[in-house]
């Protein structure tokens, strides 16, 4: 009898909840046949079988969350010592891009490197992945290698039907990944009021806001900018950014806008270490932007934002919000922001405080672009205002702070052709 036990996940998540099985108690399973898909705060990651055998129970149900080394699953193999737990290791250091480590087994030879998707397809196309060349250069087997030997080794009926048959998966992967858990049973017609259990994302995301509440002395300031330049600006490129294929909104043009300022601010792109009780100042610029999924409010991260084209942050934004909503990004495209924007105004909101991205300093929520009537020299005119609600962590920055930070932003965002000066 074999164990397989919940691994580390890495980016200090000990715990993930069981968000379905893909087997039964009884059934006879292949080596990474796809077995169970777990859910963290940060993505949904389904695991393929670590062995070939019988499965003889399954100890944590679907909807029940599993702690850091709690056995999930027990296998009757003929192997009388399989590499069960050092296979997931492997398994999550290739789905997960931080370190993982086994929680107990001995190897008896070392695993192939594989994400378990690329796993999953192969076990399709029924390839032995000890037989696939690995192309990147840690020796894990990606996605490409896979197809890439599939086509030297098949027949070509079968290599020219790879194409749609990865696409067909991969809409399906989305659709599975996009299933909603089941409600619990339907309450007697006599009764005034419904429960549910408070899961998955939903569940992580009041765990994360009551810790960010609890722990940070939250503290707010507000200002309106006029957004007029800015809408004007945004006109004038959206038509060449759509001659690139790119749909350009907003948020590339603030993302762009609050880099400098970031920069000229550091203590607003930094964090505290409440152990060491030291600041930490962040030198990349990773901007978190928030994002409605369907089971709730995602925070997908643009990495090395500064480095970045507004061309080039549009693409990735796109591909970031899709992402969300389909819940198919990795850890490492939720994971490591430095500071967080969000705009409140793409969900129709006009204002609003945002909670703090903890252990970040500062958030800044956009509110919705709207014509007003305003006095410029005496008189009334109609321009495009744009709300700002900059809350901190009052720890790290006065109130003095705050307000400089938003003069900043709010000089840049009314004159955004003076980014022109500082450009390198």
């Amino acid at each position: 009898m074999n164990e397989f036990k919940l691994p580390d996940l890495g980016e200090g998540m000990h715990e993930a909840e069981i968000r379905r099985w893909l087997i039964q108690a009884g059934d006879t399973i292949k080596l990474d046949q796809p077995m169970v898909e777990v859910e963290t705060d940060k993505a949904v990651v389904e695991i393929p079988a670590p062995v070939a055998g019988k499965v003889a129970s399954i100890l944590v149900p679907a909807g029940k969350v599993a702690q850091l080394g709690e056995t999930l699953i027990t296998f009757e193999t003929a192997s009388a010592t399989p590499a069960v737990q050092a296979s997931a290791s492997n398994l999550v250091s290739a789905a997960f891009p931080v370190k993982a480590a086994a929680n107990g087994g001995t190897a008896t030879r070392s695993r192939v490197l594989a994400a378990p998707a690329v796993r999953k397809r192969a076990f399709e196309l029924g390839i032995d992945l000890e037989q696939v060349p690995a192309s990147h250069p840690s020796g894990r087997v990606t996605m490409e290698d896979v197809e890439s030997y599939a086509r030297q080794t098949s027949s070509p009926a079968l290599a020219s039907a790879l194409s749609q048959t990865t696409h067909v998966n991969g809409i399906a992967q989305n659709l599975q990944k996009a299933q909603v858990p089941s409600l619990p049973a339907a309450v007697e017609a006599t009764a005034l009021e419904e429960r549910q259990p408070l899961t998955g994302l939903r569940k992580r995301i009041a765990e994360r806001m009551e810790h960010s509440w609890r722990t940070i002395p939250h503290a707010v300031a507000f200002d309106e900018a006029d957004g007029t330049e800015l809408a004007a600006l945004r006109l004038a490129l959206k038509p060449v950014a759509e001659q690139r294929g790119v749909r350009l909104t907003y948020m590339p043009l603030l993302v762009k806008l609050l880099i400098p300022v970031l920069k000229e601010f550091p203590i607003f792109n930094a964090s505290l270490d409440e152990e060491k009780r030291e600041i930490i100042y962040k030198r990349v610029y990773h901007i978190g932007i928030a994002a409605d999924a369907p089971e709730g409010l995602l925070v997908p991260v643009l990495r090395n934002a500064d480095k970045l084209t507004v061309i080039e942050i549009a693409k990735q934004l796109e591909h970031l919000v899709e992402g969300a909503q389909k819940r198919t990004l990795t850890v490492s495209e939720v994971a490591g922001s430095t500071f967080t924007l969000n705009n409140i105004g793409s969900f129709g909101g006009s204002s609003g405080v945002p909670i703090i991205n903890y252990p970040e300093s500062a958030i800044l929520a956009i509110g919705r672009l709207q014509e007003k009537a305003v006095v410029r020299s005496g008189a009334l005119v109609a321009r495009t205002m744009i709300p700002l609600t900059l809350s901190f962590d009052h720890r790290l920055i006065d109130g003095a702070q705050a307000g400089k930070f938003l003069a900043r932003f709010k000089e840049l965002l009314e004159h955004p052709q003076r980014l022109l000066l500082d450009m390198v």
